[in-house]
């Protein structure tokens, strides 16, 4: 007998469908599995057949043939299990399937027939939904995955057994009930505050602008002076996630393994921190499988880069494709997958090995050699790509010990959260959410100077010797200056602002 059941496979953060074609013929018994699968897939007739033996269901001992189509797609992890085995039952007139497209069905079988946890069940679900499949059969432990996408009915089973007499109607299983977003944002989020913050209050302007026009920002200074804490910091006065951007958010790291099951969605900004050991691999993503990195795993949150020139110069470097486009493509083991990686770059360093070049406290120790080449660590075009270049300096005794009420990060965030409500209105009709996210002729249209301010520019840009592309970031960090204001135009005052953020690296690196 054929029988037809629908899976889905995941490529990247994007679901394809699945033929799961099941023939049981009379022969020596076998079990072969066909359509470009994996090694897991392969190794999945041992799972399902025990998970059907010891599910006390009948395992037909004939010749049993199962074709993943289509065919010239690669499949790869454990995603068909419970598909298989609906479809082997159905073949041998154990269960009876009318309609082959009824439910879809996703999970991997144990050998007592359970049905256990499956990675990426969010981006799998809104991509089936945007095709048209309605119903899903998923193990139970996916459910708060599931639980935040409306249009579709899920089902949730512990067991290959309940699958089959829910499939039987002799048990009664209830679809997941659609959870509200909104909830998950006003729940208590603990995490640093700027108000536990003493003096810096430069840098804190800078994280404020950084914030509010998802700007990319660098902190140079010695060590102990507080770039650590102010990064760690920034989170708290980032805008709430959209909807969509959590979506997207728990997409990545739903099929990286990292969502917490407990909540179901990722409804907080991500902070990634990536020690400077990190491989290149595993800042952009890769491996057999091209899973993604760190790099999207900070998707529309905050990728913080402590002791920059510390890391390799080729990790470095790979910052530049997505510090300009937002996204990243992974190419490896004949897959090319893109991935998002909409992040706001926080670096900090020391202005040298030593960490004193500079410093009007204490003497520096580097030779300048040692400065030199640890400066060039970090190359022009990575620095051009980075809108904000702060100098942090150390705290001074009497400030440690003020008892002088410092700002909260609720305060920043209203400042932020009205400057982002200005730039989602401008740019409703564009592709575009923030003004770090303008391009050329966005810059252009939104960003026009009165004769003052383009005297400035023109002075600075020349005395400077600036490029194309730190002239638009200028604008772009001046418009965001302007919005927090809340003024229509960019005056003198906000250009000037925004071109002395771009004087570190013409300090350290000339």
């Amino acid at each position: 007998m054929l029988s037809k059941v629908v899976s889905f496979g995941l490529r990247g953060i994007d679901g394809f469908p699945i033929d799961v074609e099941t023939d049981v013929s009379n022969g020596l018994p076998a079990f072969d599995v066909v359509g470009l699968a994996d090694t897991a897939i392969k190794e999945a007739k041992e799972r399902v057949k025990n998970a059907i033996r010891n599910s006390a269901l009948k395992y037909p001992i004939k010749r049993i043939t199962i074709n993943l189509a289509p065919a010239d797609v690669k499949k790869e992890g454990a995603f068909y299990d419970l598909a298989m085995a609906v479809a082997i039952l159905s073949c041998d007139e154990e269960l009876e399937i009318k309609n082959e497209k009824d439910y879809v069905y996703v999970g991997e079988l144990s050998f007592d027939g359970s049905v256990k946890k499956v990675k990426g069940i969010l981006p799998l679900l809104i991509s089936a939904r945007a095709l048209g499949y309605k119903k899903f059969i998923i193990p139970k432990d996916n459910l708060q995955e599931a639980s935040f996408i409306d249009g579709i009915t899920v089902y949730g089973v512990e067991s290959l057994n309940q699958t089959v007499r829910f499939l039987k109607q002799e048990e009664v299983v209830k679809p997941v009930e659609v959870r509200d977003f909104e909830t998950m944002l006003n729940e208590n989020r603990a995490g640093m505050d700027f108000s536990n913050v003493k003096g810096q209050k430069m840098a804190k302007r800078a994280l404020e602008l950084a914030a509010a026009g998802g700007h990319n920002l660098i902190m140079i200074g010695p060590p102990g002076s507080g770039k650590s804490m102010l990064a760690k910091c920034f989170p708290s006065i980032l805008p709430d996630l959209t909807f969509d951007e959590a979506l997207e958010v728990t997409k990545i790291h739903s099929i990286s393994g990292e969502l917490d099951a407990s909540k179901g969605i990722v409804y907080t900004r991500p902070f990634r921190s990536p020690h400077h050991t990190a491989t290149t691999i595993a800042l952009t993503g890769g491996g057999n499988n091209a899973k993604p990195g760190e790099i999207s795993l900070a998707d529309h949150g905050v990728l913080f880069l402590d002791e920059f020139p510390e890391y390799s110069r080729q990790s470095i470097e790979v910052l530049r494709q997505p510090l300009e486009d937002g996204v990243i493509t992974v190419a490896r083991n004949k897959q090319t997958i893109t991935y998002p990686a909409n992040f706001t770059l926080i670096a900090s360093m020391n202005p040298c090995p030593c960490g004193h070049y500079g410093s009007k406290e204490r003497e520096c120790r580097c030779s300048a050699g040692q400065i030199q080449k640890y400066l060039s660590k970090l190359s022009g075009p990575i620095m051009d790509r980075i809108d904000i270049h702060i100098e942090v300096e150390n705290v001074t005794y009497d400030q440690l010990k003020s008892d002088s009420q410092e700002e909260s990060s609720i305060e920043i965030k209203k400042r932020v959260d009205r400057a982002r409500r200005i730039q989602l209105e401008r740019y409703k009709n564009d592709k575009n959410f923030s003004n770090a996210g303008m391009n050329a002729g966005q810059v252009k249209k939104y960003c026009k100077l009165d004769v003052n301010s383009e005297l400035l520019l023109r002075s600075a840009f020349e005395r400077l010797k600036l490029s194309a592309r730190a002239h638009d970031r200028i604008l772009k960090v001046a418009r965001t200056i302007a919005d927090l204001e809340g003024c229509e135009n960019i005056a003198a005052n906000h250009i000037a602002e925004a071109i002395s953020y771009r004087t570190l690296d013409r300090k350290f690196w000339n």
